[in-house]
């Protein structure tokens, strides 16, 4: 199973120690074959379609602290297995908020 691991805006600055330990989290999980895709993401478009047409904005987020700004893309056997990762993931980041949300696509 898929899961997309997010973290959302407004806690701590990262510093170089974050850098360096959330590099070796990424570098433990990529080396045990879990990790599939990892990286950060800019404000973008928020785009909704309603009867054929297209209403396109500036950001899906009411505020900046909502905005997603990085993700971990994991494979793993179960949920339990996913919030296993998501531990070990934010007891590196700290503070802040985020989800774990299965992904879902075309079987393997």
């Amino acid at each position: 199973m898929r899961y997309l691991m997010t973290t959302n805006g407004g806690g701590p600055a990262p510093d170089a120690a974050l850098f360096a330990e959330m590099g070796e989290l990424i570098h433990e999980m990529a080396s045990a074959g879990v990790l599939l895709a990892t990286g950060g993401l800019g404000q973008g478009l928020h785009i909704s379609s309603r009867g054929g047409e297209l209403s396109i904005t500036d950001g899906p987020y009411a505020e900046a602290k909502e905005t997603v700004v990085s993700f971990a893309l994991i494979e793993v056997r179960s949920e339990e297995e996913a919030l296993v990762m998501a531990r070990r993931f934010w007891s590196v980041v700290g503070d802040g908020e985020g989800d774990v949300r299965p992904v879902f696509g075309p079987p393997e």
